[in-house]
């Protein structure tokens, strides 16, 4: 590889790095807050899915020394970049997990309270 190709590397290398630390500092700032870390979750599986349809494929090798080399690079460098899922069975096992005393607070207090005519 040569110099300019290492020095583009390195300065995306460091662009990347200053993303990822911008993204976890918005994460952690959500900390708390499962619905604004949804949102932040679809906006990264979003810009994935626009990178990977749009800018990647189009730039696809045009040649098979090039797919080849590609490939390659895939395969040596942990496999295809895939954004995992919670399974929703997963979300409904950490519900079963909450003690009774969380699941009677999030009743109403109607539903709790006792009338005139259960005390007898």
């Amino acid at each position: 590889m040569d110099n300019g190709k290492d020095l583009e590397s390195e300065k995306l290398q460091s662009q990347m790095q200053s993303v990822t630390e911008a993204i976890r500092t918005l994460a952690e700032s959500c900390q708390g807050d499962s619905l604004l870390l949804l949102a932040l979750l679809r906006r990264l599986e979003a810009s994935h899915r626009e990178i990977r349809d749009g800018l990647f494929q189009a730039s696809f090798p045009d040649n098979r020394q090039a797919l080849y080399k590609l490939l390659r690079n895939i395969e040596a460098n942990g496999g295809w970049p895939y954004i995992h899922r919670m399974k929703l069975r997963s979300l409904l096992g950490y519900t079963q997990q909450l003690s009774p005393l969380e699941d009677s607070s999030a009743e109403s207090p109607q539903d709790s309270a006792e009338t005139p005519q259960d005390v007898k």
